[in-house]
């Protein structure tokens, strides 16, 4: 089996947000007893790829608002 390309997973690929909902509604079934234990691990392996694509999401934003404030303070050096 392959794994698909970068274009591929990122068709698919839910927003932060929406990522954060599915989560926050797998924990609820999971707490709430209200998942079948045949589906238990089904709902956790999704649960960690969720928590992985989040972890991802914030770790780019994180380099995205560094560079962005290094910039603005280079060009703010430059500019005094």
């Amino acid at each position: 089996m392959t794994e698909p390309s970068q274009s591929q997973t990122s068709i698919a690929e839910p927003s932060f947000r929406a990522a954060m909902d599915e989560l926050e509604g797998i924990l609820e079934r999971i707490e709430g007893e209200e998942i079948d234990i045949d589906r238990l691990a089904e709902e956790l392996r999704r649960a960690a790829q969720l928590l992985d694509l989040c972890r991802g999401k914030i770790r780019k934003a994180e380099v995205e608002v560094t560079q962005i404030v290094q910039s603005l303070e280079q060009a703010a050096d430059e500019e005094g």
